[in-house]
C-alpha cells in the first residue's frame, strides 16, 4: 500500500504560530484554500482509492477539492488529529512552543514517557495514530494508494518512529510546510518505508509563506529559536 500523508493547508494559527490543536479548530486562510486547490494538480493523477481526514476542520477543507475532483467522499479517522497541546493550547510564546515541540519530538526519538502538560504521553499518541493507519490498511487492497490529510507535528513525529529510510533526526531537522506530502509504502506486517518527503507546499514556492510563524512545520531548531 502507498499512503500519501498530506499536511493540511495554511490556517490563521499557522500564520501567527499559535498552538491550536483542539477540535474543531480553524479553517483555512485564503492562501490555504489555494494550497488545497493545488493538491488536485499535484496528486489528482494518482489512482487514489480513498481519502481520509482527521477530526479537525482544516483537514476537511484541504481534502475537499481533491475529493470533488475524484468523486470520493473523505472518511474521518479518529486518531490522525494533531498532537494535543494540553495546558499550552492557544499560546504562541517561546516557552509554550518549547514545551510542545520538545515533548513531541522526544517521542520521535523513541522516548514515549514525557507527558504534554495537561495532555498525554507518547504511548497514547502512537496508539491512536497507529489504530487509524490499521483501519485504513484493512479497508484497501495491498496495492492501493490512499491519501491521509493530517497535521505537521503528528505526521513528523509518527513517521520518525514508524517509517524506515528517513534517518535519525530527519523529521526534526526537516520542514513539512502546509500541503507538503510524505509518501510511504508498505504494510502493517512488513512495516513502512519512505519513498519521498515533499516538505514544501504542493504548488511550490509560490504557495509558501516565509513570513508565517509555524513551529509545527519548521525544523526543531527553528521552532525553538528565541530570536
Amino acid at each position: 500500500m502507498r499512503i500519501l500523508l498530506v499536511r493540511h493547508g495554511q490556517t490563521p494559527a499557522n500564520v501567527l504560530g499559535t498552538l491550536d490543536t483542539a477540535a474543531p479548530g480553524p479553517g483555512l486562510t485564503e492562501l490555504g484554500r489555494r494550497q488545497a486547490e493545488a493538491v488536485v494538480d499535484a496528486i489528482g493523477h494518482e489512482a487514489i482509492a480513498g481519502i481520509y481526514v482527521s477530526r479537525l476542520r482544516r483537514t476537511h477543507e484541504t481534502a475537499a477539492p481533491l475529493a470533488a475532483a475524484l468523486g470520493l467522499t473523505p472518511v474521518e479517522l479518529p486518531g490522525t488529529h494533531e498532537i494535543e497541546a494540553g495546558d499550552v493550547e492557544g499560546r504562541s510564546d517561546h516557552d509554550a512552543v518549547r514545551i510542545y515541540m520538545t515533548t513531541a519530538f522526544a517521542w520521535g526519538t523513541g522516548d514515549l514517557t514525557p507527558t504534554m502538560p495537561g495532555g498525554y504521553d507518547g504511548h497514547a499518541f502512537y496508539a491512536r495514530f497507529d489504530d487509524s493507519i490499521a483501519t485504513v490498511a484493512a479497508a484497501h487492497d495491498d496495492d492501493a494508494t490512499v491519501v491521509i490529510v493530517s497535521h505537521g507535528a503528528a505526521i513528523r513525529v509518527w513517521t520518525a518512529q514508524r517509517v524506515e529510510h528517513l534517518g535519525e533526526g530527519f523529521t526534526a531537522d526537516t520542514h513539512l510546510d502546509n500541503t507538503g506530502v510524505v509518501v510511504i509504502e508498505g504494510s502493517l506486517d512488513a512495516g513502512w518505508t519512505a519513498l519521498s518527503w515533499g516538505g514544501v507546499p504542493v504548488g511550490g514556492a509560490a504557495l509558501a509563506d516565509p513570513a508565517a510563524e509555524d513551529p509545527t512545520g519548521e525544523t526543531l531548531d527553528e521552532a525553538l529559536d528565541d530570536d
